[in-house]
């Protein structure tokens, strides 16, 4: 027999709203994925419209807490759990959630985490929880890069969350690939990894990091002059700023001796195969897992 539900999760971003009912163990009920995010959002009073009707389409009842992580979290959204200070452990995360008041569901958002160095200012809202769901693993300890729009590199000790950087090369490949003169050069914007064209710019990237514009333009010249097929201009730019990002990781956290890869679908065998040609082992968490795991670790410690 199915268990009982014992708690809604959702990851709520900036354009995306994913939604899992949850079991006691943590294992998946039923499941909601829409385009409902942040950006979708007519103002506050549109979280909780929103929210109770995924909710109703999976037939969760009135009285189902529901534990949110992400932009709804933001200064723009529902309602703002404060960013925690680096260093900051990950249970601090936990304990510092903030509940929705004005509704009758019993609602938690957790808080993202902010690093306030001058040197190095960044936040982190949404990611934090895939590190719970890492730790829940029995991952306490290691480097962790979890690519997206904004790729975030975590130094991560003894279940505390020390220091990070974001590299936007998520959004650098979809502007460069959608608005910019490579346009004309890229017409399908997913590379392969299996792309002899991918690993070759990755490795370019990774060895001269400074000349990163000057080869992403000649991406475009390379067709025109008949150098490279008209199909590798994806795979070129992808492994670029992959590979760019690799190297400016390196430079702030050191040797790559061993990644903790955060990511799915065709993000994780993309950076996969760009961080073997830095000759670090990696280990792949699929980030949906980790990420309901680690929500599903925080209500348990509201809703035991």
């Amino acid at each position: 027999m199915k268990n009982p539900p014992f708690c809604a999760a959702i990851d709520w971003g900036t354009s995306t709203f994913r939604l899992w009912i949850l079991d006691p163990d943590g294992n998946v009920l039923a499941e909601r994925r829409s385009d409902d995010g942040l950006q979708s959002m007519a103002g506050r009073e549109g979280f909780p419209g929103v929210m109770e009707s995924h909710l109703a389409e999976t037939g969760a009842p009135d009285s189902l807490p529901v534990i949110v992580c992400g932009m709804a979290g933001s200064r723009q959204g529902w309602v703002e759990a404060r960013y925690l200070d680096t260093p900051a452990p990950l249970d601090h995360v936990i304990e510092s959630a903030v509940r929705v008041e004005g509704i009758s569901r019993d609602v938690r958002i957790l808080p993202g985490v902010a690093q306030r160095d001058p040197d190095h200012p960044d936040v982190i809202r949404g990611e934090e929880t895939q590190l719970l769901g890492a730790l829940a693993t029995g991952i306490e300890d290691g480097l962790f890069c979890m690519p997206g729009t904004h790729s975030k590199w975590v130094a991560l000790k003894a279940g505390t969350l020390e220091a990070f950087a974001t590299y936007m090369t998520g959004e650098l490949f979809g502007l460069l690939a959608r608005q910019s003169i490579l346009a004309h050069a890229i017409s399908d914007t997913k590379a392969r990894p299996d792309d002899p064209d991918f690993l070759s710019a990755v490795e370019a990237g990774m060895a001269r990091p400074a000349d990163i514009a000057n080869r992403i333009f000649g991406i475009r010249p390379s067709q025109l002059l008949g150098f490279s097929a008209a199909g590798s201009g994806a795979a070129k730019l992808s492994g670029a700023l992959i590979g760019t990002e690799i190297t400016g990781a390196r430079a702030r956290f050191g040797r790559l001796d061993h990644v903790h890869l955060i990511a799915s679908g065709s993000l994780s065998k993309l950076y996969a195969k760009a961080l073997e040609a830095t000759g670090s082992p990696v280990d792949t968490l699929d980030a949906d897992e980790v990420g309901r795991r680690g929500l599903h670790a925080a209500a348990r410690r509201f809703w035991s």
